[in-house]
């Protein structure tokens, strides 16, 4: 199976992008929801946190994994992959979604500026940063947190005042920082349920970028790339759900995210 990994509910925006480009595989979600969210959490309780996942869908017939989860992505997964990989789990492999977004963020942008809303934990780790200069040095980046907008999600307010007036607020604070912003990236995979409150705030000439789409694509990539993975994975076109929580709780929320009819299994590490 591929395991795709989060914090919480957000990854399942990810998993619905990777089902559709690549329905043939297996897929073991794991959603870290007793200990959601991530975002305002340190580096060292994110690396654990993140590695004791990982480890488990491992355990459970994951050769590859993929964080799912902007805030694991930038705070744990190098560490993972230069200190854990290559001593533990030298035949595994793990994934994250920032490095493929920054591969692409640069050609969706005219003027050279783009803008990128994340959580707290995502902007104060400086990924996005040192990823896009990597590969577009010349690029002007700006970042802005949201603490307001995954409780919003997860609490079922999307299409409320409230969502819309938070949602106002954070695009205006972004946008009076740097006017020249043409690319809007979304980095945290709750945010996409927002598209509603967001498009609407959001000037004409504003592109909004998703990130389940190039990830997505990546991953179509990855396997294309890597046929030593590929061949190790189960092809039966099925999902798993696995949670920190309660099932009756990962299956209520994960609802708000278009999954439903199917059952969850608690687990604990």
């Amino acid at each position: 199976m591929i395991g795709v990994f989060d914090s919480g509910f957000g990854g399942l925006t990810i998993l619905k992008n990777l089902q559709k480009a690549l329905p043939q595989y297996d897929y073991l979600y794991l959603g870290d929801n007793a200990r959601a969210p991530y975002g305002s959490r340190s580096f060292e309780t994110i690396f654990r946190y993140t590695l004791q996942a990982v480890r488990e869908l491992f355990s459970r017939g994951c050769p590859l994994v993929i964080l799912a989860c902007n805030t694991a992505s930038a705070k744990a997964l190098r560490s993972i992959q230069q200190d854990v990989l290559p001593y533990e789990f030298p035949d595994k492999r793990v994934l994250g979604i920032v490095r493929p977004t920054a591969e692409e963020i640069g050609k969706f942008s005219k003027t050279g500026h783009i803008g990128i809303f994340g959580t707290a934990g995502t902007v104060s780790s400086g990924s996005y940063l040192i990823e896009i200069k990597h590969f577009y040095p010349e690029l002007h980046v700006t970042q802005h947190a949201c603490p307001m907008w995954v409780p919003l999600v997860e609490y079922g307010e999307r299409e409320s005042e409230g969502a819309k007036f938070f949602v106002k607020k954070d695009i205006d604070a972004l946008l009076a920082e740097d006017p020249e912003i043409d690319t809007l990236l979304l980095a945290c995979t709750h945010y996409p349920l927002l598209e509603g409150a967001i498009r609407a705030a959001l000037p004409g000439n504003v592109k909004l970028v998703f990130q389940g789409d190039i990830v997505a694509e990546k991953t179509v990539d990855y396997l294309r790339r890597h046929p030593e993975m590929e061949n190790r994975l189960t092809k039966n076109g099925k999902s798993r759900f696995l949670t920190t929580d309660t099932a009756k709780f990962f299956e209520k929320g994960a609802s708000l995210f278009g999954m439903t009819g199917f059952s969850a299994e608690s687990i604990t590490f």
